[in-house]
């Protein structure tokens, strides 16, 4: 049996109510997500329930594309987003497996691919 740890997120942030500065859906902290390493995000709502795990090879503008993207699966869901949490991974393989495993074993409510518990 193999034996999968989900990994320690590396950046972690979160919506804020009125932001003063620009932001992407309530979210000012983007600055904080690495442009150039790939790894896994995952997206929270307000009763930390886990909405959508994804993966890139870039972090940054992937997770911007979900915000503003008029083809993402997230488009309708955008506004239940509170909190994304960034772990920053190397290897593409890696990335495939946590993705993967973590859709499954929290149940990512709008993930429609890769599951295995319906």
């Amino acid at each position: 049996m193999i034996l999968i740890t989900v990994p320690t997120p590396d950046v972690t942030i979160t919506k804020q109510d009125n932001p003063q500065m620009s932001h992407i859906y309530g979210f000012t902290d983007f600055h904080l997500i690495t442009r150039e390493k790939g790894g896994i995000f995952m997206f929270y709502n307000a009763k930390d329930e886990l909405l959508f795990v994804g993966k890139a090879r870039k972090l940054r503008p992937r997770i911007k594309k979900h915000f503003e993207d008029s083809v993402s699966v997230m488009k309708k869901y955008r506004d239940e987003v509170t909190k994304i949490e960034i772990c920053e991974i190397d290897s593409a393989v890696d990335r495939e497996i946590y993705e993967t495993y973590i859709i499954n074993k929290f149940q990512a409510k709008y993930n429609i691919e890769k599951v295995f518990y319906k």
